[in-house]
């Protein structure tokens, strides 16, 4: 049992990377990975939120969905529970905690559009994964989210530094060091599960 969840763990955060062999995410992966607090304080929300949705959407998949034959509806349910989700978590941080809302600022509301918690709640369906494995796929995803998000902000930042053709500057070399990023993460297929 232990190895089935270091297996999908590592699986989530190295070897199936929803940034780097998905392509999930990759608006946020290219619109905030300018600067490295920028990427952390996105890694951030979305390691809450990704975790969190996941937990609510299996539930609701388990109980609800399933058990009364309305799988057909998970994907609009899902869309509605985290767009929800990330709305009650913006307002009670709002309220009760203010130091991390500012925190947060608007890498909160950017998770809604976030594809990569949607699909992780689809791929959680999809693989029959109970609400404790699903929640565990969440946060193994989301620290490969942050993690693929973080080293791309740096190796971004590192580019800012260096002399790149013209014709290669902004859009055009992230795209390649994207491409880099991905098949160096393609070295780790043999370990996860």
């Amino acid at each position: 049992m232990a190895k089935e969840y270091f297996g999908l763990i590592i699986g989530a955060i190295l070897v199936n990377n929803f940034v780097l062999s998905r392509f999930l995410g990759i608006c946020p992966f290219l619109g905030v990975s300018k600067r490295i607090d920028t990427a952390m304080g996105m890694s951030g929300a979305v390691l809450f939120v990704m975790t969190l949705a996941s937990l609510v959407t299996a539930a609701i998949n388990k109980f609800v969905l399933l058990r009364f034959d309305l799988a057909y509806l998970q994907t609009i349910v899902f869309i509605l529970v985290i767009a929800s989700l990330v709305q009650l978590v913006e307002i009670i941080l709002q309220r009760f905690l203010p130091v991390l809302y500012k925190a947060l600022g608007i890498y909160l509301p950017l998770i809604t559009t976030n594809c990569a918690v949607l699909g992780v709640a689809v791929l959680a369906s999809k693989n029959s994964y109970g609400v404790f494995k699903t929640t565990v796929f969440g946060a193994a995803s989301a620290v490969g989210f942050g993690l693929a998000l973080v080293l791309f902000a740096s190796l971004r930042e590192k580019l800012e530094l260096a002399r790149v053709p013209e014709c290669m500057k902004g859009t055009a070399i992230a795209l390649i060091t994207a491409g880099v990023l991905a098949m160096a993460f393609m070295g780790f297929a043999g370990l996860g599960g």
